[in-house]
Protein backbone atom coordinates (compact mmCIF):
# COMPACT_ATOMS: atom_id res chain seq x y z
CA UNK A 1 0.00 0.00 0.00
CA UNK A 2 1.25 3.23 -0.81
CA UNK A 3 1.05 5.69 2.49
CA UNK A 4 2.65 9.12 1.67
CA UNK A 5 2.64 12.27 3.15
CA UNK A 6 0.56 13.78 0.13
CA UNK A 7 -2.39 11.51 0.95
CA UNK A 8 -1.98 11.56 5.02
CA UNK A 9 -2.09 15.82 4.17
CA UNK A 10 -5.43 15.10 1.73
CA UNK A 11 -7.29 13.10 4.48
CA UNK A 12 -6.98 15.73 6.79
CA UNK A 13 -7.75 18.51 4.60
CA UNK A 14 -11.08 16.53 3.05
CA UNK A 15 -11.96 15.77 6.79
CA UNK A 16 -10.71 18.62 8.36
CA UNK A 17 -8.68 16.41 11.02
CA UNK A 18 -5.06 16.19 12.62
CA UNK A 19 -2.35 13.71 11.50
CA UNK A 20 -3.33 12.39 15.30
CA UNK A 21 -6.69 11.49 14.40
CA UNK A 22 -6.39 10.39 10.99
CA UNK A 23 -3.76 7.85 11.75
CA UNK A 24 -5.40 7.18 15.16
CA UNK A 25 -8.33 5.81 13.02
CA UNK A 26 -6.58 3.99 10.01
CA UNK A 27 -4.65 2.09 12.33
CA UNK A 28 -7.56 0.78 14.56
CA UNK A 29 -9.50 -0.04 11.38
CA UNK A 30 -6.57 -1.73 10.24
CA UNK A 31 -6.17 -3.67 13.38
CA UNK A 32 -9.91 -4.63 13.81
CA UNK A 33 -9.75 -2.48 17.36
CA UNK A 34 -11.66 0.80 18.64
CA UNK A 35 -10.11 3.40 18.83
CA UNK A 36 -10.10 3.57 22.60
CA UNK A 37 -8.36 -0.16 22.28
CA UNK A 38 -5.37 1.45 20.64
CA UNK A 39 -5.15 4.47 23.01
CA UNK A 40 -4.39 1.57 25.56
CA UNK A 41 -2.17 0.00 23.97
CA UNK A 42 -0.28 3.26 23.17
CA UNK A 43 -0.56 4.25 26.46
CA UNK A 44 1.60 1.05 27.65
CA UNK A 45 4.13 2.06 24.51
CA UNK A 46 4.28 5.81 26.52
CA UNK A 47 4.89 3.93 29.86
CA UNK A 48 8.08 1.84 28.17
CA UNK A 49 9.46 4.94 26.57
CA UNK A 50 8.87 6.84 30.26
CA UNK A 51 10.72 4.22 32.32
CA UNK A 52 13.87 3.70 29.29
CA UNK A 53 13.86 7.88 29.44
CA UNK A 54 14.26 8.28 33.20
CA UNK A 55 15.71 4.88 34.63
CA UNK A 56 19.89 6.09 33.81
CA UNK A 57 19.17 9.77 35.21
CA UNK A 58 19.84 9.15 38.79
CA UNK A 59 22.03 5.39 38.68
CA UNK A 60 24.24 5.02 35.98
CA UNK A 61 24.07 2.32 33.96
CA UNK A 62 26.52 0.70 31.37
CA UNK A 63 26.39 -1.29 28.04
CA UNK A 64 27.06 -5.01 28.64
CA UNK A 65 29.94 -4.55 27.05
CA UNK A 66 31.79 -1.81 28.98
CA UNK A 67 32.32 0.49 25.93
CA UNK A 68 29.68 3.08 26.90
CA UNK A 69 27.40 3.78 29.95
CA UNK A 70 26.93 6.60 32.75
CA UNK A 71 26.45 9.48 30.65
CA UNK A 72 22.89 9.90 30.73
CA UNK A 73 23.39 10.66 34.35
CA UNK A 74 26.41 13.13 34.03
CA UNK A 75 23.82 14.85 31.35
CA UNK A 76 21.28 14.78 34.06
CA UNK A 77 23.16 16.24 36.74
CA UNK A 78 25.25 19.03 34.40
CA UNK A 79 21.79 20.25 33.56
CA UNK A 80 21.13 22.85 36.66
CA UNK A 81 24.41 24.15 36.18
CA UNK A 82 25.70 27.11 33.22
CA UNK A 83 25.02 25.28 30.04
CA UNK A 84 24.47 26.45 26.86
CA UNK A 85 21.31 24.94 25.74
CA UNK A 86 19.21 24.97 29.61
CA UNK A 87 18.40 23.11 31.54
CA UNK A 88 15.43 22.23 30.20
CA UNK A 89 17.47 21.25 27.03
CA UNK A 90 19.59 19.11 29.11
CA UNK A 91 17.42 17.56 30.88
CA UNK A 92 15.87 16.25 27.50
CA UNK A 93 19.90 15.43 26.22
CA UNK A 94 19.28 13.27 29.30
CA UNK A 95 16.70 11.50 29.03
CA UNK A 96 18.03 10.50 25.16
CA UNK A 97 21.37 8.95 26.00
CA UNK A 98 19.41 7.46 29.28
CA UNK A 99 16.88 5.11 26.55
CA UNK A 100 20.25 4.66 25.06
CA UNK A 101 21.54 3.28 27.84
CA UNK A 102 18.79 1.16 28.66
CA UNK A 103 19.16 -0.21 25.05
CA UNK A 104 22.85 -1.10 25.03
CA UNK A 105 22.12 -2.55 28.57
CA UNK A 106 19.59 -4.99 26.86
CA UNK A 107 16.94 -3.07 29.28
CA UNK A 108 13.20 -2.78 27.66
CA UNK A 109 12.47 -0.07 25.34
CA UNK A 110 10.49 0.67 22.68
CA UNK A 111 12.28 0.58 18.57
CA UNK A 112 11.15 4.45 17.64
CA UNK A 113 11.64 3.34 14.57
CA UNK A 114 14.74 1.16 15.40
CA UNK A 115 16.68 0.25 18.97
CA UNK A 116 20.06 2.38 17.90
CA UNK A 117 17.38 5.42 17.64
CA UNK A 118 15.14 4.56 20.65
CA UNK A 119 15.99 7.45 22.62
CA UNK A 120 15.38 10.88 20.35
CA UNK A 121 11.01 10.26 20.52
CA UNK A 122 10.98 9.50 24.33
CA UNK A 123 12.90 12.09 24.94
CA UNK A 124 10.99 14.89 23.04
CA UNK A 125 7.63 13.59 24.08
CA UNK A 126 7.90 13.41 27.98
CA UNK A 127 9.99 17.14 27.09
CA UNK A 128 6.90 17.94 25.61
CA UNK A 129 5.01 16.61 28.76
CA UNK A 130 7.32 18.65 30.93
CA UNK A 131 7.06 22.12 29.23
CA UNK A 132 3.24 21.51 28.57
CA UNK A 133 2.15 19.57 31.59
CA UNK A 134 0.17 17.13 29.81
CA UNK A 135 -0.87 13.91 31.33
CA UNK A 136 0.20 10.82 29.38
CA UNK A 137 -3.26 10.96 27.69
CA UNK A 138 -2.57 13.81 25.93
CA UNK A 139 1.02 13.01 24.41
CA UNK A 140 -1.22 10.64 22.81
CA UNK A 141 -1.52 13.01 19.36
CA UNK A 142 2.01 13.28 19.62
CA UNK A 143 2.70 9.66 19.51
CA UNK A 144 0.24 9.19 16.43
CA UNK A 145 1.72 11.50 14.42
CA UNK A 146 5.49 10.38 15.40
CA UNK A 147 4.10 6.81 14.22
CA UNK A 148 2.25 8.32 11.06
CA UNK A 149 5.85 9.97 9.79
CA UNK A 150 7.46 6.88 10.96
CA UNK A 151 4.87 4.56 8.80
CA UNK A 152 6.02 6.99 5.65
CA UNK A 153 9.60 6.49 5.84
CA UNK A 154 9.17 2.79 6.41
CA UNK A 155 6.61 2.10 3.65
CA UNK A 156 8.11 4.71 0.88
CA UNK A 157 11.77 4.48 2.07
CA UNK A 158 13.64 2.89 5.09
CA UNK A 159 14.70 2.85 8.62
CA UNK A 160 17.53 0.36 8.22
CA UNK A 161 21.06 1.60 9.02
CA UNK A 162 22.26 -1.09 6.96
CA UNK A 163 20.08 -0.16 4.22
CA UNK A 164 20.60 3.47 4.69
CA UNK A 165 22.31 4.86 7.05
CA UNK A 166 22.01 6.39 10.07
CA UNK A 167 19.99 8.94 8.29
CA UNK A 168 17.51 6.41 8.03
CA UNK A 169 17.32 5.64 11.57
CA UNK A 170 18.06 8.77 13.67
CA UNK A 171 17.03 10.63 10.96
CA UNK A 172 13.50 9.33 10.84
CA UNK A 173 13.49 9.15 14.70
CA UNK A 174 14.39 12.96 14.68
CA UNK A 175 11.41 13.65 11.38
CA UNK A 176 9.11 11.92 14.26
CA UNK A 177 9.64 13.59 17.25
CA UNK A 178 9.44 16.77 15.20
CA UNK A 179 6.18 15.99 13.97
CA UNK A 180 4.59 14.68 16.98
CA UNK A 181 6.16 18.09 18.81
CA UNK A 182 4.99 20.64 16.31
CA UNK A 183 0.80 18.58 16.73
CA UNK A 184 1.58 19.10 20.34
CA UNK A 185 2.25 22.63 20.53
CA UNK A 186 -1.01 23.32 18.14
CA UNK A 187 0.77 22.92 14.99
CA UNK A 188 -1.54 22.22 11.62
CA UNK A 189 -0.66 19.26 9.66
CA UNK A 190 1.06 20.89 7.40
CA UNK A 191 3.08 22.46 9.63
CA UNK A 192 3.38 19.00 11.44
CA UNK A 193 5.37 17.62 7.57
CA UNK A 194 7.05 20.69 7.26
CA UNK A 195 9.30 19.90 11.08
CA UNK A 196 9.93 16.54 9.58
CA UNK A 197 11.25 17.50 6.75
CA UNK A 198 13.88 20.01 8.29
CA UNK A 199 14.60 17.07 10.50
CA UNK A 200 15.90 14.59 7.76
CA UNK A 201 16.91 17.76 6.00
CA UNK A 202 19.54 18.58 8.93
CA UNK A 203 21.03 15.36 9.04
CA UNK A 204 20.54 13.89 4.84
CA UNK A 205 23.63 11.57 4.48
CA UNK A 206 24.48 10.81 7.98
CA UNK A 207 26.56 7.24 7.99
CA UNK A 208 25.92 4.51 10.32
CA UNK A 209 29.58 3.11 11.74
CA UNK A 210 29.22 2.10 14.78
CA UNK A 211 32.68 0.59 16.62
CA UNK A 212 32.44 -3.04 16.33
CA UNK A 213 29.15 -3.10 14.89
CA UNK A 214 27.40 -2.39 18.70
CA UNK A 215 24.98 0.23 18.82
CA UNK A 216 26.46 2.30 21.32
CA UNK A 217 29.10 4.51 19.87
CA UNK A 218 28.58 6.52 18.48
CA UNK A 219 24.70 6.20 18.08
CA UNK A 220 24.08 7.26 21.73
CA UNK A 221 25.74 10.60 20.57
CA UNK A 222 23.30 10.69 17.82
CA UNK A 223 20.20 9.55 20.01
CA UNK A 224 21.08 12.87 21.74
CA UNK A 225 21.56 15.39 18.95
CA UNK A 226 18.82 13.69 17.04
CA UNK A 227 16.70 15.02 20.28
CA UNK A 228 18.19 19.11 19.77
CA UNK A 229 17.59 18.19 15.68
CA UNK A 230 13.69 17.24 16.65
CA UNK A 231 13.47 20.36 19.11
CA UNK A 232 15.12 22.75 16.45
CA UNK A 233 12.85 21.55 13.47
CA UNK A 234 9.45 21.39 15.72
CA UNK A 235 10.17 25.39 16.85
CA UNK A 236 11.07 26.41 13.10
CA UNK A 237 7.97 24.75 11.41
CA UNK A 238 5.47 26.40 14.16
CA UNK A 239 7.15 29.63 13.51
CA UNK A 240 5.83 29.52 10.41
CA UNK A 241 8.96 28.64 8.27
CA UNK A 242 8.58 26.09 5.14
CA UNK A 243 10.06 23.53 3.76
CA UNK A 244 10.90 24.11 0.09
CA UNK A 245 10.55 20.78 -0.78
CA UNK A 246 7.80 18.41 0.46
CA UNK A 247 8.01 15.69 2.93
CA UNK A 248 7.65 12.99 -0.17
CA UNK A 249 10.64 14.43 -1.96
CA UNK A 250 12.73 14.49 0.78
CA UNK A 251 11.82 10.97 2.01
CA UNK A 252 12.74 9.91 -1.96
CA UNK A 253 15.80 11.90 -1.46
CA UNK A 254 16.82 10.47 1.64
CA UNK A 255 16.46 6.86 -0.03
CA UNK A 256 18.44 7.33 -2.67
CA UNK A 257 21.88 9.00 -0.89
CA UNK A 258 21.12 5.68 1.15
CA UNK A 259 21.57 3.72 -1.60
CA UNK A 260 24.27 5.61 -3.25
CA UNK A 261 26.31 4.97 0.38
CA UNK A 262 29.40 2.68 0.05
CA UNK A 263 28.72 -0.49 1.89
CA UNK A 264 31.37 0.89 4.64
CA UNK A 265 29.21 3.60 5.61
CA UNK A 266 26.11 1.02 6.25
CA UNK A 267 26.47 -0.48 9.57
CA UNK A 268 28.99 -2.66 8.73
CA UNK A 269 31.94 -0.95 11.01
CA UNK A 270 34.08 -0.90 8.01
CA UNK A 271 34.60 2.92 8.17
CA UNK A 272 33.62 5.89 8.86
CA UNK A 273 33.96 6.17 12.85
CA UNK A 274 33.94 2.31 13.15
CA UNK A 275 37.54 2.66 11.04
CA UNK A 276 39.39 4.81 13.15
CA UNK A 277 42.52 3.29 15.00
CA UNK A 278 41.49 4.15 18.46
CA UNK A 279 37.98 1.91 17.11
CA UNK A 280 39.57 -0.79 15.63
CA UNK A 281 41.76 -1.48 18.99
CA UNK A 282 38.33 -0.99 20.89
CA UNK A 283 37.13 -3.63 18.84
CA UNK A 284 39.84 -6.28 19.48
CA UNK A 285 39.41 -5.56 23.08
CA UNK A 286 35.30 -5.50 23.36
CA UNK A 287 34.54 -8.92 20.44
Amino acid sequence: MHFSAEHVLKECRDKEISISSFFRDLEAEQASMTGEALDEQMLQILSVMQESAERALEKPTYSLSGMTGGDASKAWEHRRKNTLLGEFVMGSVARALSTSEVNASMGKIVAAPTAGASGILPAALFGAKERLQLTMEELLPGLYTAGAIGKIVAQEATISGADGGCQAECGTAAAMSAAGLTELFGGTPEACFHAASFALIHVLGLVSDPIAGFVEFPCSLRNASGLVNAFVSADMACAGIESLVPFDEVVEAMHKVGKAMPEALRETALGGIAATPTAKKCEKKFL
